[in-house]
């Protein structure tokens, strides 16, 4: 049988989660009392149960306790039940724009602010977060990108270590991306934006992306760039990141920026272990 615990941050995507793992074949109960967990693992597990797939959704919507959470977790696996933990999170400012967005009340601050309720929601999920197997950060994924990666964990059974690795094109005059972990200055490679025939073209288009890859110093700084990401990468997943985003810079975000961000992402995308997405912010 395989078990998995769904938890995470509230607006994070746990219930779209659990739609998404029912779609497959498990037998899902949400935010079952804290008490019930054990008699219901010892349920599902007797030989002549039906069940081989189950997801059991906790949360803090009623307040659970997450150290008894963790102890009784620990209780099961001392006698034998196997189960995975599925972390759902997201970063503070975009689960405030979401509840902003659907007026909710978060449920450790019914009557305060949903900062506050995100700040101790944080603080009490600590302990499971860390035990978690894996973790999906919800903040830049589209639905259909979040089933990827549900089906890449659960169905087609992919390693998985829990990061994923955004890279996204900017123009600098629009401002460097708050969230970017790393950032590329490509303003020394020639700029397209001065050939007429090229000027209203982006990186996305070959002629844009033959001028820009002609000269060796885009192919070598290509090559120094995915060299170093492939020595930083294993060492971020060590100390736990779950998410990097990767910044391309040139002056607009349309030509130079763009192509080498192509680029970098056809070097990488086949990587297998760690998640790959390709954004371009300013190429509109």
């Amino acid at each position: 049988m395989r078990f998995v615990i769904v938890t995470g941050m509230s607006g994070s995507g746990k219930r779209t989660a659990m739609k998404m793992l029912e779609d497959v074949g498990f037998y899902c109960v949400d935010n079952l009392p804290v008490a019930l967990i054990e008699k219901f693992v010892e349920l599902i597990a007797m030989p002549n149960s039906e069940v081989n797939k189950v997801a059991l959704g906790i949360d803090v919507r009623a307040d659970q306790s997450f150290d008894g959470v963790c102890r009784i977790l620990e209780q099961l696996k001392e006698n034998g039940y196997l189960f995975e933990i599925l972390f759902m999170e997201a970063s503070d400012a975009v689960l405030l724009k979401r509840y902003k967005e659907t007026r909710r009340l978060h449920p450790l601050s019914p009557e305060g602010r949903v900062e506050e309720g995100i700040r101790k929601e944080r603080e009490t999920l600590k302990g499971i977060r860390q035990k978690a197997d894996y973790i999906i950060d919800t903040s830049n994924l589209l639905t259909r990108e979040l089933k990827e990666e549900i089906d890449n964990i659960f169905i087609n059974n992919k390693e998985y270590n829990s990061l994923i690795v955004n890279i996204l094109s900017f123009g600098f005059k629009n401002g460097i991306p708050a969230d970017a972990d790393l950032v590329f200055d490509v303003r020394f490679l020639p700029n397209p934006f001065y050939i007429d025939e090229l000027k209203h073209k982006t990186g996305n288009d070959k002629e844009v992306q033959d001028y820009v890859m002609e000269f060796p110093e885009a192919s070598e700084f290509l090559t120094k760039l995915v060299d170093m990401l492939d020595f930083l990468i294993p060492n971020y997943v060590k100390e736990g990141k779950h998410q990097l985003v990767v910044g391309i810079g040139c002056t607009g975000g349309r030509h130079r920026s763009v192509t080498l961000a192509n680029e970098l992402y056809e070097k990488m995308k086949d990587h297998g272990t760690y998640a790959i997405k390709l954004y371009h912010r300013d190429i509109k």
